[in-house]
């Protein structure tokens, strides 16, 4: 999984706005949903995260890499400690990076309420397929998941998934995985709303780069479903971009890592 995503997350994104390019994320501006944006495995963009959260004080974080259940065990109030916070929610099961990375950011806002956001490989396995309205627990509609994409949106986003799975997969099986990644998104931004309406705002969502995408991504389907929302994205990348799909771009060196292509070979 991860190793397709950094495939997915290093890749150029066309824009709907032309994007901020910054180089920390400890001014941002107001807003009441941030999504921030990362390549999972590089340590630069999570201390980004980290310096952003204490700044922002949200009364919410978000986790693409936590299932609700998994957000659901995290204590409240005092945070327990990086072991114990790791065997809590089984990150090591998870095939996440490192929980090194992530415990930062959980410290960084102490107080604010943990919401789990994943799918489960399990459950993107059975979905696969399947009609997203019937697979989606809540009001499809609300994020455009009962009607399909516009045929060039649809054609890019399986350019995407072909490319980030090293044009390895079979092209039937494309369509469903646009289809998972609009499952994830959906994920993402119905949590972001049920953590503004039991919290207020800001909230903060971590999620990748790919997922951040202000035209077709997360940010997007809660402008669907909320459009009063004030909402920023945030991209991180690892090589500059041709006009990112985001309000906010940093760029970081990259993080070493082998070809993610190699698994495919």
């Amino acid at each position: 999984m991860i190793k397709v995503c950094l495939a997915l997350m290093m890749m150029a994104a066309p824009a709907t706005a032309q994007p901020v390019s910054v180089d920390n994320l400890r001014h941002l501006p107001d807003a009441d949903v941030y999504f921030l944006g990362e390549v999972h495995d590089n340590p630069a963009h999570h201390e980004n995260q980290a310096d952003a959260i204490r700044t922002l004080a949200p009364t919410a974080l978000v986790f693409e890499m936590l299932t609700p259940d998994q957000a659901e065990k995290i204590p409240l109030g005092t945070r327990p400690d990086k072991d114990d916070l790791r065997a809590v929610i089984d990150w090591d099961s998870t095939g996440w990076p490192d929980f090194a990375m992530y415990y930062p950011l959980f410290t960084a806002a102490p107080d604010a309420a943990i919401f789990g956001a994943g799918l489960p490989r399990a459950a993107a396995r059975a979905a696969m397929g399947q009609p997203l309205p019937q697979v989606f627990d809540g009001d499809a509609a609300r994020f455009g998941l009962d009607r399909p994409l516009p045929p060039a949106q649809q054609t890019a986003r399986e350019a995407l998934q072909a490319s980030a799975h090293c044009d390895a997969l079979p092209a039937e099986l494309l369509p469903a995985m646009v289809s998972i990644q609009r499952l994830r998104d959906a994920l993402l931004a119905n949590a972001a709303l049920d953590a503004i309406e039991q919290h207020g705002s800001p909230v903060v969502v971590i999620t990748g780069t790919g997922h951040a995408r202000t035209d077709w991504g997360a940010p997007a389907m809660l402008a669907m479903a909320e459009p009063d929302l004030r909402i920023l994205s945030v991209g991180q990348f690892e090589q500059p971009q041709n006009d990112p799909a985001h309000d906010v771009v940093v760029v970081t060196q990259p993080h070493p890592r082998p070809d993610p292509c190699d698994a495919f070979r």
